[in-house]
């Protein structure tokens, strides 16, 4: 049985575990250090949980009459957890993830962030999101997973998986539930698709083609100058819409050089922050070139291609139909 004085001594591990009393009532030591008081018990025809309170806030022997309680209503039908449900204490699969998202938001960009959150509210918070931790089953997040492959979302399916399988994790270190439900259910989706090498124009006679393609564009100059240039520099289409003249350095001298800041760059927050990641990109004289044509119409911007107001990024005409898929991507 436990004791008052085995409860305060219980120390953190590694690893949660448990310190058994009488009649499925334990003591959950989480590696946060935070102390449970939890019940297992039958109900339905299953194994169930049921989270009491966390030490110090209930006590033993409070504990242990709420055992006793549900014990006497499960002797009546009753699930014990029904009361509990709809308490401030007791943590749905939304609350956590809602955690788990806080917890990491530092570490991500506002564009990622945004992303994560979306996609759970999305993909998993209509399927499991009401549900006690406790409660959630493995079969109940593969099928959710599998409705999102159902609309030919495999990666968005295997990403949801990793995101609820993080929840959990989160879960169990804080003592909130005892399983990942999440972590076992992968053999269960369809086989990631191989990675393949994106396309990419290797001859010159092919990239010759190309840059005649962009020059017969039939759009506005700007818009032709940047296709160019995209072409030119086979950076990333969100690189080259963002670029600001006082990211060119000595476009007159004899090493011309786009410095992109690490805080455009595709990064970890963190590496945003650091300027010795950003991304040098030589130009070439014809990327020059190209520069100092779109400077004679666009100079007044801060935007090296401007739409029409100046204000706004340019949207390359056809690139996306015509060179994204086959100018290398470096950066």
């Amino acid at each position: 049985m436990l004791t008052i004085a085995a409860v305060k001594a219980a120390r953190t591990k590694p690893r949660a575990y448990k310190i058994y009393d009488e009649r499925g009532l334990f003591l959950f030591v989480a590696p946060s250090g935070l102390k449970s008081y939890r019940l297992r018990f039958r109900f339905g025809g299953k194994e169930q949980l049921l989270v009491i309170g966390s030490h110090p806030e209930v006590t033993l022997d409070q504990a242990r009459d709420r055992r006793d309680a549900a014990h006497e209503q499960i002797a009546r039908g009753e699930d014990p957890r029904a009361a509990d449900r709809t308490s401030a204490g007791a943590r749905t699969f939304d609350q956590a993830a809602r955690a788990w998202h806080a917890l990491r938001v530092p570490d991500w960009t506002p564009i990622h962030a945004g992303d994560v959150l979306v996609s759970l509210e999305r993909d998993a918070f209509p399927a499991i999101g009401a549900l006690p931790l406790g409660e959630v089953t493995r079969p109940q997040v593969l099928a959710l997973l599998r409705a999102i492959e159902a609309r030919g979302a495999k990666e968005t399916a295997r990403r949801i998986q990793q995101r609820i399988s993080c929840v959990f994790k989160l879960a169990m270190s804080e003592g909130w539930c005892d399983i990942n439900p999440a972590g076992e259910v992968t053999e269960g989706l369809a086989k990631a698709r191989a990675g393949g090498r994106h396309p990419a124009i290797v001859d010159a006679a092919e990239l010759r083609d190309l840059l005649a393609a962009v020059d017969a564009l039939r759009a506005a100059p700007v818009v032709v100058l940047a296709s160019r240039f995209l072409a030119l520099t086979a950076v990333r289409l969100g690189s080259l819409r963002g670029a600001r003249w006082d990211e060119i350095e000595v476009l007159d001298g004899a090493e011309p050089v786009w410095r992109v800041p690490a805080a455009r760059m595709k990064l970890s927050a963190e590496k945003k922050l650091d300027p010795a990641n950003d991304h040098l990109v030589p130009l070439s004289p014809a990327a020059v070139t190209v520069l100092r044509r779109v400077r004679a119409i666009a100079d007044a911007s801060r935007l090296i291609f401007p739409a029409g107001g100046g204000t706004a990024p340019v949207m390359p005409a056809g690139m996306c139909r015509m060179a994204g898929g086959r100018a290398s991507r470096r950066s």
